[in-house]
């Protein structure tokens, strides 16, 4: 990954927990380079119970986890992670009474900040997430998309180099969520920090994110960069063309060159993975005197990505 160190910030072996009968982390097993990583699956795939694990708050029934090279299951490895970890809840946090600049003070003194770097460094992440003129608001009075991005300025209070964010745009409109997408990707990327992104919505970790993790009934059922994933077998070309067709058409089904859909004088290839270009397309259209217009390849959405991984077997 490129916008981070490629050491592992997140390594999890055998990873187990269970609520009386069900199975939410069955011995999962994941390593986590710096970067940006989404984290899909559908509901009760385990993802929340992961986070809490990760972040200490819950107690694994079997297997280890380091997240930011601390132990969560020691007292010491969760004093070391909260400074080295930020969080962002799904839920609100709030504590009633207090304006936003108190409440991310505050949060930044937990995190081992003394207080007077804990104000200073308050006002800057709260100028960052655009609350500024809001800062001395009770944060109880602020609108869903502010409560938000000051979940979001908590979580950067220290300074920490790595994010866990669990659904950062749960809940925003339109211009909300475009805002804090555009927060997000510049952390990964101008900002240099290791991101785990959990979501539902799969734009949003695709504008975000490098890697994905899909998890599902506790396993790991898919795991890889997202531009490598969203690759199909064999390499698919969008191809547009002038001249008659007739005449084409007949020698790419001479030379096993799939036709997967025609649109006028458009069509869509499939050629052999193995082919590093073009070339026999190319040589094909000059014997049937067929010009190419435009050439672009193609991919496969991450939902469709997404969906296959979810349909595969389960792990025996």
């Amino acid at each position: 990954m490129t916008s981070a160190s490629a050491a592992p910030v997140i390594e999890i072996h055998e990873l187990s927990k269970s609520y009386g009968s069900v199975r939410a982390l069955d011995k999962l097993s994941l390593t986590l380079e710096g970067g940006a990583v989404g984290l899909l699956g559908p509901n009760g795939a385990g993802k929340t119970t992961l986070i809490k694990l990760l972040l200490g708050l819950l107690v694994p029934d079997s297997g280890t986890a380091s997240i930011a090279g601390s132990n969560p299951a020691t007292a010491a490895g969760r004093l070391a992670l909260r400074r080295s970890v930020g969080y962002m809840p799904e839920s609100d946090c709030l504590i009633p009474g207090m304006s936003a600049i108190e409440l991310v003070a505050t949060l930044g003194e937990l995190s081992g900040l003394s207080r007077e770097d804990a104000m200073t460094r308050a006002h800057e992440v709260l100028d960052y997430v655009g609350l500024d003129e809001s800062r001395y608001r009770d944060c109880e009075q602020y609108s869903t998309g502010m409560k938000q991005r000051l979940k979001l300025a908590q979580a950067l209070v220290h300074d920490p180099p790595l994010l866990l964010l669990d659904e950062p745009t749960n809940g925003l409109d339109p211009k909300g969520r475009k805002h804090m997408l555009e927060l997000v990707a510049d952390l990964g990327t101008a900002q240099g920090k290791s991101l785990l992104v959990c979501s539902h919505l799969l734009p949003d970790v695709e504008r975000t994110c490098e890697r994905v993790v899909v998890l599902k009934a506790g396993h790991a059922a898919l795991e890889g960069s997202i531009a490598d994933l969203t690759q199909r077998r064999g390499r698919r070309l969008r191809a547009n063309f002038g001249g008659a067709l007739e005449p084409l058409d007949a020698l790419l089904a001479q030379a096993g060159i799939a036709v997967e859909s025609t649109s006028g004088n458009s069509r869509v290839l499939v050629l052999n993975e193995a082919e590093a270009d073009a070339d026999s397309l190319f040589a094909l259209c000059g014997r049937a005197g067929v010009r190419i217009e435009s050439l672009s390849e193609l991919r496969s959405s991450l939902e469709q990505v997404f969906l296959e991984g979810l349909s595969r077997e389960e792990p025996a």
